[in-house]
């Protein structure tokens, strides 16, 4: 992300009022970015890294692994990074064709769809729970072996339980606890997670057209 005057005071905002923190540089380059999108502190108690999600996300997509998010507005968010960078392939699951399903809402068959022709990809879920529980339910059944999951859904019921399996699971992860959470949050930490990415395996390489 290309930062100007006022961004950069607001980060300076941001790391008065934070002050000292737990997190690796890595981790605290993403707690910023969620708090600068939303204006909200609390994030910096509800986020949670997996063991070596930064690492493992960051190396997926220098390799241009391809991204599945659940809903337009995460595509949206993340494009014009994604495409200024390593231009790696983005599917959105209420976009992906599928024939209609009484048992599964169109975010969950859409996202369980594209998980089976991207096994190992990077999957995004901001708004949709029950496309994060397809997800790991798929995981569980040891159907995907993703690169890593992203899960930052607000919600009242089940949501919880979903990121729960998904902590508890060997696929790297980025989630937040409780209720809070949003697309918002999703595209925050993807594009954070980019800019990792690129100071680390970027500066070789050729940009996205």
């Amino acid at each position: 992300m290309e930062w100007h005057v006022t961004d950069a005071q607001s980060l300076a905002t941001i790391d008065s009022e934070i002050g000292n923190h737990v997190f690796s540089p890595a981790e605290y380059e993403i707690v910023r970015r969620v708090i600068y999108a939303t204006a909200d502190f609390e994030y910096k108690s509800l986020i949670r890294f997996s063991e070596r999600a930064l690492q493992a996300g960051a190396a997926a997509l220098a390799a241009r692994t391809t991204i599945v998010v659940d809903v337009p507005m995460v595509q949206v968010g993340i494009s014009a990074v994604i495409q200024n960078t390593f231009a790696n392939p983005v599917y959105c699951s209420l976009e992906t064709l599928t024939r209609p399903q009484k048992e599964q809402t169109r975010a969950a068959w859409g996202i369980e769809t594209l998980a089976k022709r991207y096994l190992e990809g990077i999957f995004v879920v901001g708004q949709a729970q029950t496309a994060l529980t397809a997800l790991v339910d798929l995981i569980a059944a040891e159907a995907i072996r993703p690169a890593l999951i992203i899960a930052t859904p607000a919600g009242f019921l089940h949501v919880n339980d979903a990121k729960e399996r998904l902590q508890d699971s060997l696929v790297p992860n980025i989630t937040i606890d409780g209720r809070k959470g949003s697309a918002v949050v999703a595209a925050a930490v993807v594009n954070g997670l980019v800019d990792l990415a690129w100071q680390a395996y970027g500066q070789d390489g050729s940009r996205g057209n």
